[in-house]
């Protein structure tokens, strides 16, 4: 059996893979890891407990707090609630830890639980595998007033969209800006709207009413035809997409053209560096960024780290070297300043303020970078454990890097969150993109077929 964490949490098909004992179980065993790593400091600890709206999360949740409880923790539940304002909430009711329930832009059969620590922050790879290893251990639980007290706290929203809000240091009316949110049916159909209208944006929903079953269902940021639609249809300035779990942000502009996590990424350095915020004129990046936006860093004369392909690891990188922005194409933008992890919402307020602070389209903004075309195929049914080891399939990796040169770049890489291998190829042209592209993922079929 591989590792249990993925790259973002436990993540499966839900009462399949993910079932409400493994649930349970993984609330015991954090209780316990956590207590031993020392987060509880001798006091009865308390957790926050969120979650997106999939029909799942309700037994999930249950058997998340069930364990929590019985395990002696005090447990506070937050409802419906995006995974940045259960990161928030942690570190800003100084929780022992927080625990959200989503499988963030996964289809509604998925579902996922993420533990964070004390302020709010991810946990690292070494306290993940403790608690994997202490699943289904026996130990003498607490009994009477020693069990953990439930309670719920619905307010404590308000206060996560205040923090949104207060993060434009020197606030900026959005008024006369329009924008159309397409919230995904998830975490974020209430706080997203709240926030951005809030600051006088004339808001337009779409896909703002979540049932349980509809989240992620041609919506959102990996569905965007029906937010370019409606950008046009109400003449809106731009739309923001949201995700399931609202960590993640992609635009579109007036003319429903898409802005992705790279130009978003883009414009706020560019923001940053302007007032002095951008530590060390630096941004972080991960390996899958656009060569455009390479490019256009350079030419601003901002450094651009760059890591593995995952926000844990643009965080780690950040976190390491004291650097204050920092995200993915994918539209995971961390403000670290700010936020703990990728925030949509306040990457959404973030560029909407630079548009009314400059007066400039966001596809005025958006054009500091030009992007090269980059095709992404993804191949689901190989074994994507030998994707790194494969020689036959590493030679032709080599060999289409090697026939592009410096016009484009070649990205293999297994999911980090599902069973399938990702190919990413750049280059000069969308037509010559797609025929490397489309090679690569015939060798992969071939090498890593089951």
């Amino acid at each position: 059996m591989g590792r249990l964490f993925g790259t973002d949490g436990v993540r499966g098909v839900a009462n399949e893979a993910l079932t409400p004992e493994l649930a349970l179980d993984l609330a015991l065993a954090a209780a316990r890891v956590l207590s031993e790593a020392g987060e509880f400091s001798g006091h009865r600890p308390f957790a926050v407990v969120g979650r997106d709206p999939r029909a799942s999360g309700e037994f999930l949740e249950a058997a998340v707090v069930a364990g929590l409880a019985s395990a002696g923790v005090d447990v506070v539940r937050l409802g419906v609630l995006p995974t940045p304002g259960v990161a928030f909430l942690t570190a800003s009711t100084g929780a022992d830890f927080g625990v959200m329930l989503s499988a963030s832009h996964n289809p509604m059969p998925d579902n996922g639980i993420k533990f964070f620590a004390r302020g709010g922050t991810k946990l690292d790879d070494a306290l993940e595998d403790a608690i994997e290893g202490r699943l289904g251990e026996r130990w003498s639980r607490p009994t009477g007033a020693a069990v953990g007290r439930v309670r719920e706290d619905l307010a404590l929203t308000e206060s996560y969209i205040a923090h949104l809000v207060g993060s434009l240091e020197h606030p900026v009316s959005l008024e006369g800006i329009t924008v159309v949110v397409d919230c995904a049916n998830g975490a974020a159909y209430q706080t997203g709207p709240a926030a951005f209208e809030s600051q006088g944006a004339t808001v337009i929903r779409i896909h703002a009413e979540p049932d349980g079953t509809n989240i992620n269902e041609d919506a959102g940021s990996t569905h965007m035809d029906a937010l370019r639609s409606a950008v046009i249809e109400h003449h809106a300035d731009l739309g923001i997409a949201l995700d399931g779990d609202a960590d993640r942000c992609l635009a579109v502009d007036a003319t429903g053209r898409t802005v992705d996590g790279d130009q978003v990424l883009a414009v706020l350095a560019g923001a940053l560096k302007e007032s002095g915020q951008l530590a060390q004129d630096t941004v972080v990046a991960t390996v899958m960024s656009n060569l455009g936006f390479l490019r256009a860093m350079e030419a601003e004369g901002i450094a651009v780290e760059q890591t593995k392909v995952g926000d844990r690891y643009v965080l780690e990188s950040m976190h390491a070297r004291g650097y204050s922005l920092g995200g993915e194409q994918s539209g995971h933008v961390v403000l670290l300043k700010w936020a703990t992890t990728g925030d949509g919402v306040l990457t959404g307020l973030h560029l909407m303020s630079r548009m009314a602070s400059t007066g400039r389209s966001l596809a005025d903004l958006a054009s500091v970078m030009v992007r090269l075309p980059q095709v992404l195929v993804n191949v689901p049914g190989v074994d994507k454990a030998r994707a790194d080891t494969d020689p036959v399939l590493a030679a032709a990796v080599e060999s289409a890097s090697n026939e592009l040169g410096r016009t484009g770049r070649v990205l293999l890489r297994p999911s980090g969150t599902e069973s399938l291998v990702r190919v990413m190829v750049e280059a000069e042209t969308l037509d010559r993109a797609d025929e490397v592209a489309r090679h690569l993922a015939d060798v992969v079929r071939e090498r890593l077929a089951l």
